[in-house]
């Protein structure tokens, strides 16, 4: 009797290991693969954050006249990833998620090769397109990797765990760029970029495994795409909720390409520039930290509706106080631009699930979609807004300001169109 109840004692600790070992592997499993994917993202964040410091001296070689033209090497890169979902996303969807990366990847690297050896603004714009087009390709395929394993409110979780990861690149990588700045030169930004490129390519192509099973793919011709481009643009949910990613991402990138020129030649803080630059991203990082707790909780649409409302108020309220002092202190200035990038940081990942959600039986073609029709407005949203941002810093927040409050305007009609189709 005691030796069978010795054994059934036995029995039962062996399933407890075993069930506590399989836990732990599978939240190991899955801390790589959120790692993994933040990684394909950063490289993203790389190419741009880490060429904030150059920008001057690279204008500087290239003969650049107007300083506000230093501005389109980092907007031109976002045209680049607005155009690049077109091919690799529907291409993904065709041969798998993996292939469709490492053919991004290649893009990237003879594009960084042109940007190394530019001799013109000209030749530097269209190497930074390019980068932006071979970029797109792990950008969105990551976003479709995502939807491939995950969906709802977890989706948005898994999402803003990846950000929090991501965001480790816009705090280190512009000191990164300076110190390579001041120890070489800038072509050799571009050669580190490249180097972290090819590592993540290998540790993607060793780690990760494909999630496009080959009965779901959908062959790359021509009227698939259009069928799949009209089904997209057939969600009204999902095309509302790009059309608020494009203002609000707008509305940032205006501050990624004028910070280097607010902080360094409005305020003269060149040294601390990237001090500053990364102790906003912070602000980010905490919010979308928060939101993978949160988003479960409360919901995203809910979230998202509440920080477009705070958003737009920080913005107006800047108008009001700062009307007539075109620089006002720094301290003030930092201290709107954290809570601006606080209410961000529960935009970000919220905004671009949510126009996914709808659309995950053809995750490719609509990431591609949705990301094209975002980043085309993002780019002439920030071009415009970025040319009246020469002494003054008051139109980067009207911009804020009107682009938040379209966005208002929009989710109020998103959310009365639901309530009349539910009715």
């Amino acid at each position: 009797m005691i030796s069978h109840y010795l054994l059934y004692n036995r029995c039962i600790t062996t399933k407890i290991k075993v069930y506590f070992c399989h836990v732990q592997k599978n939240r190991s499993s899955q801390l790589e693969f959120i790692a993994l994917m933040a990684a394909l993202m950063s490289v993203t964040a790389l190419a741009i954050d880490a060429l904030l410091p150059a920008l001057d001296v690279i204008g500087l070689d290239l003969g650049v006249v107007l300083q506000a033209d230093n501005q389109l090497l980092i907007t031109m890169i976002f045209l680049g990833l607005g155009l690049g979902p077109l091919l690799f996303g529907p291409l993904s969807d065709a041969i798998g998620r993996k292939p469709s990366v490492y053919l991004g990847f290649g893009v990237f690297l003879l594009a960084s090769s042109l940007c190394v050896n530019a001799t013109s603004l000209e030749m530097m714009i269209l190497g930074r397109i390019l980068q932006g087009i071979g970029l797109s390709a792990p950008r969105t395929i990551c976003i479709a990797i995502i939807r491939d394993l995950y969906q709802g409110d977890y989706m948005a979780r898994i999402m803003s765990f990846v950000t929090i990861v991501f965001l480790l690149i816009p705090i280190v990588a512009p000191a990164m760029g300076k110190f390579v700045l001041d120890s070489y030169s800038w072509q050799a930004i571009f050669y580190v970029q490249a180097a972290i490129g090819v590592l993540v390519t290998i540790w993607f192509w060793i780690r990760q495994k494909e999630t496009l099973a080959p009965s779901n793919r959908i062959p790359f011709e021509f009227h698939r795409l259009i069928q799949g481009t009209k089904q997209t643009l057939s969600y009204k949910r999902t095309i509302g909720f790009t059309l608020i990613s494009g203002f609000i991402v707008g509305s940032f990138l205006v501050y990624l390409s004028a910070s280097q020129q607010i902080f360094q030649e409005q305020y003269g803080l060149k040294q601390e520039f990237p001090y500053i630059f990364a102790g906003l991203a912070v602000a980010i990082g905490i919010a979308i930290f928060l939101n993978g707790s949160f988003v479960v909780k409360y919901g995203m649409e809910k979230l998202v509706t509440l920080s477009l409302i705070g958003y737009f108020i920080v913005s107006v309220l800047y108008i009001v106080i700062f009307y007539n002092t075109p620089t006002p202190h720094i301290y003030y200035l930092l201290g709107f631009f954290g809570l601006q990038f606080f209410f961000i940081g529960f935009l970000f990942g919220n905004i671009r699930a949510l126009a996914m959600e709808p659309v995950g039986h053809i995750a490719g073609i609509a990431a591609a979609i949705t990301g094209f029709i975002s980043t085309m407005m993002a780019v002439p949203i920030s071009t415009l807004i970025g040319r009246f941002i020469a002494t003054s810093t008051l139109p980067l927040f009207v911009g804020f300001a009107c682009c938040s409050g379209i966005s208002i305007l929009i989710l109020w009609y998103i959310k009365v169109d639901t309530k009349r189709n539910n009715m």
